[in-house]
């Protein structure tokens, strides 16, 4: 093949990929938008509750794992003393 017609092959290919590329973007763009208006949004009450057990959530985790960590350090203190 020369030069000339491997250009333009590649200028073919190219276009259709970008058009193929343009239809995908369109079909996704169209499937979220579908998606999105099928969504349950929570009521505000909904969120509230689900904010404040969150919060609560994550100060009982970061007060457990303080407490285990606190546990384990004298124990291992015992077990094993520093001697200074």
């Amino acid at each position: 093949m020369n030069d000339q017609k491997k250009s333009a092959m590649t200028r073919s290919v190219s276009t259709a990929s970008k058009r193929a590329q343009a239809v995908g973007g369109q079909d996704f763009v169209r499937g979220v938008i579908t998606e999105l208006r099928r969504v349950t949004w929570p009521t505000q009450e909904e969120w509230v509750s689900a904010t404040i057990l969150t919060i609560g959530l994550v100060v009982g985790i970061g007060l457990f794992t303080y407490l285990a960590d606190q546990l384990f350090g004298w124990v291992f203190s015992v077990i094993h003393p520093q001697n200074f």
